[in-house]
């Protein structure tokens, strides 16, 4: 497993909530001025901000990616708003920055200078490497920033490595919150699928609109049913994620969080309450396999930020969702050891490998043959 920085642990839990609200604050301003659409990809990008905002995000390391792929739509001549979404995606990639910049083996009058103009880099290259790669997958790994971000980190650590500059893992996990964050989500959750009842009184009855989905990219619950039910939706799949949390006893933290909020926010963009628990399932059945604690770092990461592949539970059946959660549990072990911890959303990463090699094997053996 990579490098988990828990904000709430460096900084305390006052201090991680500021940095996640201000840089959600901001990036909602950002989506006001250059008047970009808010449909179920914007709210998913906005929930993942605030959700990375209490771990590994920050009000530094993502503007220099930011910047560039600001840089890149200026270079094809295109308005921002059409990127918006990829640049605050593309912030999975922001530890490189905090890496190079906080580096002790690098003067300050290189770090500063190397650190932005990696980052400004990454940024221009992420658009037009994040939309050849779904082709791979076929919109069945819901995070594809975090697919593209993995396969870019792995050449970035490559390359610090052939230089003798390899990160050294972090691991900072914190415990005995699960009261006070608890108490908030429930809050939280509840509140959302009330005002989701209010904005739309008929959210109920259009619930099975979005249970009967697959979820495959792209499929925005706004555009299909409206805001209010998504909501709904939204609040359900918290729910969902949480009573899991409780139930195997794991630490609320930020980083499941962020895994919570990722949760949330891509119910608004493919993911729903038949389609989640499956992968849920698969994982948690890939502890019992494996003889390890459900509530261990990477078992409860791998559950809620393994949601990724919802799709292949929504297309293909139960079934072949809770196969994909088991082969997923085991992949997300050591497959995100080469990034060393760069890049945030590493089970993105790896929810792009299981349904790039599951998703045609499924197609060909299910798909009637022409003779």
């Amino acid at each position: 497993m990579g490098s988990v920085n828990d904000y709430i642990g460096i900084g305390g839990m006052g201090a991680s909530f500021v940095n996640a609200g201000l840089l959600t604050l901001i990036a909602c301003a950002l989506y006001r001025i250059t008047k970009a659409k808010i449909s179920g990809t914007a709210v998913a990008c906005l929930f993942l901000l605030m959700g990375f905002g209490l771990f590994g995000k920050n009000l530094i390391n993502v503007w220099s990616i930011v910047a560039g792929v600001y840089l890149y739509a200026r270079f094809r001549q295109e308005v921002f708003a059409n990127y918006i979404n990829v640049a605050f995606f593309g912030g999975a990639l922001a530890p490189i920055f905090s890496e190079i910049l906080y580096s002790s083996t690098l003067s300050l009058p290189f770090r500063v200078p190397l650190a932005v103009g990696t980052s400004l880099m990454l940024g221009f290259i992420l658009p037009p490497v994040a939309a050849h790669l779904p082709k791979t997958h076929l919109g069945f790994n819901l995070y594809n920033i975090g697919f593209t971000a993995g396969v870019m980190g792995n050449l970035i650590v490559a390359l610090y490595k052939s230089y003798g500059f390899v990160p050294d893992p972090v691991m900072i996990w914190t415990s005995g919150n699960n009261t006070i964050l608890g108490t908030f989500l429930i809050i939280l959750i509840t509140s959302m699928i009330l005002v989701g009842f209010w904005l739309d009184r008929h959210s109920w009855a259009k619930l099975p609109t979005i249970l009967s989905s697959s979820g495959q990219a792209p499929t925005d619950f706004i555009a299909l049913v409206g805001f209010g039910p998504t909501l709904v939706n939204m609040g359900l799949c918290g729910l969902i994620g949480l009573i899991y949390i409780l139930l195997v006893k794991a630490d609320l933290n930020g980083p499941t969080m962020a895994g919570l909020f990722t949760i949330i926010g891509f119910a608004a963009f493919g993911k729903h309450p038949k389609n989640i628990i499956p992968i849920m399932m698969g994982i948690f059945l890939g502890t019992l396999t494996r003889s390890v604690n459900a509530n261990e770092a990477p078992s409860i990461l791998a559950a809620l930020f393994g949601t990724s592949l919802a799709p292949i539970a929504g297309k293909f059946g139960w079934f072949l969702g809770v196969l994909a959660g088991l082969i997923h549990s085991s992949a997300v072990l050591s497959v995100g050891i080469p990034k060393a911890g760069l890049n945030l959303y590493n089970n993105g990463f790896v929810a792009g490998i299981v349904a790039t090699v599951m998703v045609p094997v499924i197609i060909s053996l299910t798909s009637p043959t022409n003779k």
